[in-house]
Order: structure tokens, then C-alpha cells, then sequence
């Protein structure tokens, strides 16, 4: 709708994840480093926490494109949704394994085959790296079964790892008695914080550079700080305010964006907030 007046490219506030608005934060940064370093180091599970709108699917998609272009070395599969039964997890996990299977097959005949073909990708030097993103909706029997192709050991050892993303509710879901096996192996964590005022202001100003602005700068230092203050520093919401001040400024045909158009942001969004 307003990309015409603002000379963009494209929508920068969109709530899609796109990697190529992926900011280099130093907090987002440090959470991409830990992932590779516990692959490299083989740790089998790693832990991703962070509130929601914080960015946890945009690095879970950074780091699956940076593993992609290692396929020579890693096999990966995301699971987005896994409010899945153990035998559910197991059918999805064959599919992401192009495992020819009968969708009538029980857990313990889809562990066996997904066992052996785990054991075959680290016969020819490949390890799994399994992505589940909102890990906090997961049912206890479930991560407990995820669990279990993280034990599968090999001459090249283990050949299986998990990077489970969640809200902070998942730190309450691994204190149950059942998973404190699991617990007591996730080596690597790191809890994605929300942005300063100053991380705000970089964040606006850099999505708004992905999608095509090249003027001076569009979003006011007064409508930035409110943006801040209203979204908490989450960056979901502060996509959502960017998004409608934007088009509270095209409705008047203004070419910046003031704090006028970010107090009616925030007011249109506060059932939201």
C-alpha cells in the first residue's frame, strides 16, 4: 500500500520470517555461535529460549540455511508445530528422513528404522541435526522420545542432535522428573533477550534498508523511543507499530513517520499489546 511513497522495494515490517532481515545483533549473533559450537563440538542437545516475537524462528531459519550449505556434512529437518504423540513425532521424522514406511507402523518400528538410517548417514560421514521450534508445547513423552535418537551411538559417534527452540515456558517443561535425563545433557543454552532503545533504532533502520529505503531517516527519534517503550524491545510488536504508523503516515501523505503516527499505532494496538 505504501511502499510507492516510501520508496521501498518491499514491506519491511512483515511478520513472516525472512532471513534476510536477519539482523546481527550481538544477542542474536551469540545464539547463532552457540548452535555451531555445540554442533561442532557434538553436543547432542541444545536449548534456544526466548519470549515470543523475539526472533527464535528467524535463527532457527538463519542456522538451517547455514547448515544447508554443508550438505556434504549435516542432514536437518525442522518441525514447527510438535504438539505431536511420540508415534506422530516418529511418522514425521521418517518423512523428513525419506524413509519409505507403513503409515501403519507403531513407535517402536518407526525408532528401528529411523535408528538405522541415523546409523547409515553416520556411516557415510553425515550427522542429523533435528530443528523444533515452540518446543514448550511438546507433550513429556514426546521430547522423551526425541530424546532417545540422541542416545544412538556409533563407531563416528553419536550421530543425532536436537536444537530445541521455546518460550520460557520450556525451562518449566524440562524441570519434570521424567526429563531430567534429558535436562542434565543440554550442555549449550541461550536466552534470546529483548531489544534496547538503541537495538530498536537498529532494528528499524536496518529492515527498513533491506527493503529498499535509501532517504534520510524515515522514523522519527520520538516515535522510534515510543515504539520502544510500547513493544517492550520484542520485535514482533515492534513490526506490528513500525507496519501501522507507516500507514497512518500514507493515510495523510507524509513522508515521515512522527510520533503522531506512532501514538496511533499504539493506540490501534492496544487489545494486542
Amino acid at each position: 500500500m505504501y511502499l510507492k511513497q516510501f520508496g521501498l522495494a518491499q514491506h519491511p515490517f512483515s511478520l513472516t520470517p525472512n532471513t534476510r532481515f536477519f539482523l546481527k545483533m550481538t544477542s542474536h549473533q551469540e545464539a547463532f555461535s552457540v548452535i555451531l559450537t555445540a554442533l561442532r563440538e557434538r553436543s547432542t542437545l541444545v536449548k534456544i529460549t526466548g519470549e515470543v516475537g523475539t526472533g527464535k524462528t528467524m535463527l532457527c531459519r538463519k542456522v538451517l540455511n547455514a547448515l544447508d550449505a554443508h550438505r556434504d556434512k549435516f542432514v536437518t529437518a525442522f518441525i514447527p508445530h510438535p504438539i505431536l504423540s511420540e508415534e506422530g513425532i516418529m511418522h514425521t521424522l521418517a518423512e523428513e528422513l525419506r524413509i519409505e514406511h507403513n503409515p501403519d507402523l507403531k513407535y517402536y518400528e518407526l525408532l528401528k528404522l529411523i535408528s538405522e538410517r541415523l546409523i547409515q548417514l553416520s556411516s557415510s560421514g553425515k550427522r542429523f541435526v533435528l530443528f523444533i521450534d515452540e518446543a514448550q508445547a511438546m507433550p513429556e513423552e514426546t521430547l522423551k522420545a526425541v530424546h532417545l535418537l540422541t542416545q544412538i551411538d556409533t563407531s563416528n559417534g553419536k550421530p543425532a542432535h536436537v536444537i530445541l527452540f521455546g518460550q520460557q515456558e520450556l525451562d518449566e517443561l524440562l524441570q519434570s522428573s521424567t526429563l531430567h535425563n534429558l535436562r542434565d545433557e543440554i550442555n549449550y543454552t541461550y536466552t534470546l533477550p529483548a531489544l534496547t532503545c538503541d537495538g530498536t533504532e537498529a532494528y528499524i533502520q536496518h529492515r527498513l534498508q533491506r527493503a529498499g529505503y535509501s532517504g534520510s531517516q524515515l522514523f522519527e527519534k520520538k516515535a522510534i523511543e515510543l515504539a520502544h517503550k510500547a513493544s517492550n524491545g520484542i520485535p514482533r510488536i515492534i513490526n506490528i507499530l513500525c507496519n501501522k504508523a507507516m500507514m497512518a503516515a500514507f493515510g495523510k501523505g507524509d513522508l515521515t513517520i512522527s510520533a503522531d503516527h506512532m501514538e496511533r499505532a499504539i493506540e490501534d494496538s492496544k487489545a494486542s499489546l
